[in-house]
């Protein structure tokens, strides 16, 4: 069995700086026309310069690969239109971040309302520059994402004009706002379909599946994994595929993020060749997000089948999802 992907696009990636951006950005960029960004480094990226410099920096690191790099702003409370109608030519997003909820997070936003992000939500909303929310409350880790669903449903009717895209989301209840709200959009991850809170810390604990939103329960997944599978058209494959170092993953300090860059198409057609719905992973893989970014990206074919391929055991200092286990597919070419 064989599928030929036009233009996948990764809509929510992690491609850090320095040493670590020249082991991963080659990843992304051999099999994927594109990808959003994310905005936080240390420092975080809230300037113009800054996100013509970071970008400048990916473009030297995927050297002859064929990828566009989709940028992004950390937010800021206090970005106003004039700022954000020249930044506009720059980014295709601004990131919201709770303070201090996630990696490299501790200058994000500590009230998340409307009323005291008005300026910039009003500004973002007339130039039509999409909002992407992490979305988690700081209550009981189990339940951050459903808590954060009321803020995602306030700011969805506060500001009607503005795109909202609900981050890796991880909950039934996040995927039942989507058909409540006409601007709520969602990324969803390859990780948060495949495994629960038992794959984590069911048995021996699993580092290397540690993340933020940390994966939920049973019903959680299937409800994610049904609309993945029916391409609902407001959901989107965003891999959130976050490195860091292995020292860092298997220590007791244990760094959020799991590696999925290499592996994240031929997991996915394996799962949904599983699930007799392989016609529908160029949808979830491209043109939904094409549809809800108005972006039409470069043109680049990516041919899998379901040939068996072994997943390297780490990538430099990185090591990947399903290390050194063998997966149902392969790419076989990119042009």
């Amino acid at each position: 069995m064989q599928i030929t992907l036009n233009s996948p696009l990764d809509m929510h990636l992690h491609l850090r700086d320095e040493a670590m951006l020249q082991i991963v950005a080659p990843l992304s960029a051999h099999s994927f026309a594109a990808a959003i960004v994310m905005p936080n480094l240390v420092p975080p990226v809230t300037s113009i310069e800054a996100v013509k410099a970071y970008k400048e920096r990916i473009i030297t690191a995927i050297g002859e690969e064929h990828f566009t790099p989709l940028m992004t702003l950390f937010f800021q409370d206090n970005y106003d239109y004039d700022f954000l109608k020249e930044a506009k030519k720059q980014i295709t997003a601004i990131k919201l971040y709770p303070a201090g909820i996630t990696t490299n997070s501790e200058g994000g936003v500590s009230g998340i309302d409307s009323e005291s992000l008005k300026m910039t939500l009003d500004a973002m909303s007339r130039l039509d520059i999409p909002l992407l929310i992490h979305g988690e409350s700081n209550g009981f880790v189990m339940d951050r994402e459903k808590e954060f669903v009321p803020v995602y449903e306030e700011l969805a009717q506060n500001f009607p004009d503005l795109t909202i895209i609900m981050e890796h989301i991880t909950t039934k209840a996040s995927v039942e706002a989507l058909n409540r709200h006409k601007n709520l959009y969602a990324t969803i991850t390859l990780h948060h379909l495949l495994i629960t809170l038992d794959d984590v810390a069911g048995g021996m604990l699993e580092p290397h599946l540690f993340c933020k939103p940390i994966a939920k329960r049973p019903e959680d997944r299937e409800a994610l994994l049904d609309a993945a599978l029916q391409a609902h058209p407001k959901v989107m494959f965003g891999s959130d595929s976050a490195p860091h170092p292995q020292h860092a993953k298997e220590s007791c300090g244990c760094a959020a993020g799991v590696f999925t860059a290499p592996i994240a198409l031929p997991v996915l057609a394996e799962l949904f060749a599983s699930h007799n719905k392989l016609e529908n992973l160029q949808a979830f893989v491209s043109d939904n997000a094409q549809k809800i970014y108005n972006f039409t990206p470069e043109k680049k074919n990516v041919v899998l089948e379901d040939k068996p391929s072994l997943v390297p055991a780490i990538y430099d200092t990185v090591v990947p999802m399903y290390a050194g286990k063998e997966i149902g597919w392969s790419i076989t070419s990119v042009s």
